[in-house]
């Protein structure tokens, strides 16, 4: 009994020690965490801030293909400088050039009846001549003459309709070769690389993809497309002063020049995920430009935009205003 009564005191003594040990913790602050990298700050006194989605000044450029079929080569990698006219990639092409074949025999095929009909022509021509031409009348029927006659025209006609075949058989090569060159899709512009998603043996659709077989741009000169809220777009003045930020380093940033205003206020689609943002909103899409080396920039990263606003005056009190 004496053991217990000593250590039922040392017990409690022991939990009273705990319990103020874990209120005096509680009562410290937590310092903040402190942020990975700290916001971008404005170089204007009066503003308006907006997400800027960096793209090719030619636009993201996402190439596709006319004519669906198995892709037989790609001629480009990511990050390769290509000029206008240069080839991407090439579908599979052995059934059009077999076709090829066919149609390039039909014009020999026709070039050869047209010899022959020509050769009809002199044949009837002659035959009509030594008719028309005998001196005594008498000496041939009305009716023979008019049927070399006949024959003669129709020789002519025959010849007419073999070099007419010889026309269209011609255009039958020019129409597949022309199918032939489609398959090999070729740059537009003068620009870089950025996406390749197709692969030799991969079947390539033809139409409007998600996404692209290739995505190519001009990448000299980079664009950034602001979304300004329709809020503060009346405040927005075209050929303001502007600059940009990348996210991550606020640091790194970069004057901007005016390009142009989309003016079609648009739903907004790019999102920030701010906790203040809002989805419903409509905004005015600005383009400003910048040269690629000023800031080691890709297509597709957002940077924080910041566009100068002239200052709002701040309306004076009406004269015999209230006074306190």
């Amino acid at each position: 009994m004496n053991l217990k009564n000593k250590i039922l005191p040392a017990v409690a003594a022991l939990g009273l020690v705990i319990a103020v040990v874990v209120a005096i913790q509680a009562e410290q602050k937590t310092p903040p965490a402190q942020p990975v990298a700290q916001p971008a700050q404005a170089p204007f006194k009066s503003y308006i801030g907006g997400a800027g989605l960096v793209e090719a000044s030619s636009n993201n450029i996402n190439i596709g293909t006319g004519l669906a079929g198995i892709v037989k080569s790609v001629f480009v990698k990511v990050g390769q400088p290509v000029k206008a006219g240069a080839p991407l990639f090439q579908i599979d092409d052995r059934d059009l050039l077999a076709t090829l074949l066919v149609k390039e025999a039909s014009v020999k095929k026709a070039v050869a009846a047209v010899e022959e009909a020509r050769a009809s022509l002199e044949d009837a021509r002659s035959q009509y001549a030594l008719v028309s031409s005998a001196g005594d009348q008498r000496a041939v029927s009305t009716d023979d003459v008019q049927k070399r006659r006949n024959a003669e025209l129709l020789a002519r006609a025959r010849l007419e309709s073999a070099r007419v075949a010889v026309v269209a058989a011609e255009a039958d090569v020019k129409a597949t070769r022309t199918g032939i060159e489609r398959l090999t899709v070729r740059a537009p512009i003068d620009g870089e690389i950025m996406q390749v998603n197709i692969r030799p043996g991969e079947f390539a659709q033809a139409g409007v993809l998600t996404t692209p077989l290739v995505m190519m741009g001009n990448l000299d000169l980079l664009y950034v497309r602001v979304n300004i809220d329709e809020n503060d777009a009346w405040r927005f003045k075209p050929q303001t002063p502007a600059a940009a930020s990348m996210r991550g380093n606020r640091d790194l940033k970069t004057t901007l020049s005016f390009v142009r205003v989309e003016p079609y206020v648009t739903p907004k689609q790019s999102l920030t995920g701010a906790s203040t943002e809002r989805v419903d909103t409509r905004v005015l899409q600005v383009l400003y430009s910048f040269r690629r080396s000023a800031l080691p920039a890709y297509v597709g990263q957002q940077m924080d935009v910041f566009i100068e606003t002239p200052e709002v005056p701040v309306a004076a009190p009406a004269p015999g205003g209230d006074k306190k």
